[in-house]
């Protein structure tokens, strides 16, 4: 287990930017086949080993029937992150974007007490999610959401996350960081709006 959930971040980063640096058609060929891939075992579709497999470090794949933990966590980002970039040029709006952690890429979407708890609400279904597969389909409708306000999210952490998420002694730690960076970055948009009143405050008083 030492150091596999940096490998599977480094394997994640690798092919993002193996398909976005690469031929631009077959790039939205193999975003195409991986969308399909969403909320099924990895392993399962042949036509995705060539991306979810192929330089996988030996120490990351499983040994039995199963899948391997790190199999898990880096076939659910790469599909999930097909799904996002749908839509979007890869090379000039990659929806790959460093720092950008679950918490904070949802909070993005919040503009209103109204928007939070719906937020809220589908955040509690993907956080609390027995498996890969039914976090795959919670996740699916937020990942959706982040896409049509064309709003990153960090899949290399996030497949990390997801490799944690699949150990019972480490779950709560991971959905503890998702909390912080949801409800952290409240405070700071608060602090900006009122700023920003501020601001319009005085200029209207030097008129």
């Amino acid at each position: 287990m030492a150091n596999e959930d940096k490998q599977v971040k480094a394997f994640v980063n690798y092919k993002v930017k193996w398909l976005a640096g690469g031929n631009e058609s077959f790039a939205r060929a193999t975003l195409a086949k991986l969308r399909r891939g969403i909320g099924k075992p990895p392993g399962s579709m042949p036509e995705l080993w060539d991306v979810t497999l192929k330089d996988l470090p030996q120490e990351l794949m499983g040994k039995g029937q199963d899948p391997s933990n790190s199999e898990w966590a880096v076939h659910t980002a790469l599909t999930l992150w097909a799904l996002h970039q749908q839509g979007n040029d890869l090379r000039k709006q990659c929806m790959c974007k460093d720092g950008e952690n679950l918490g904070i890429a949802l909070r993005k979407l919040v503009g209103d007490e109204d928007e939070e708890r719906r937020i809220k609400r589908r955040f509690d279904a993907v956080s609390t999610s027995s498996s890969m597969e039914e976090f795959s389909h919670h996740l699916r409708g937020l990942i959706q959401l982040l896409k049509a306000k064309s709003i990153p999210l960090d899949y290399p952490a996030f497949a990390q996350d997801l490799y944690w998420l699949q150990f019972p002694n480490a779950r709560d730690s991971v959905r503890l960081r998702w909390g912080r960076d949801f409800y952290r970055h409240t405070k700071v948009n608060e602090t900006d709006r009122e700023n920003k009143k501020i601001g319009k405050e005085e200029k209207k008083n030097e008129r």
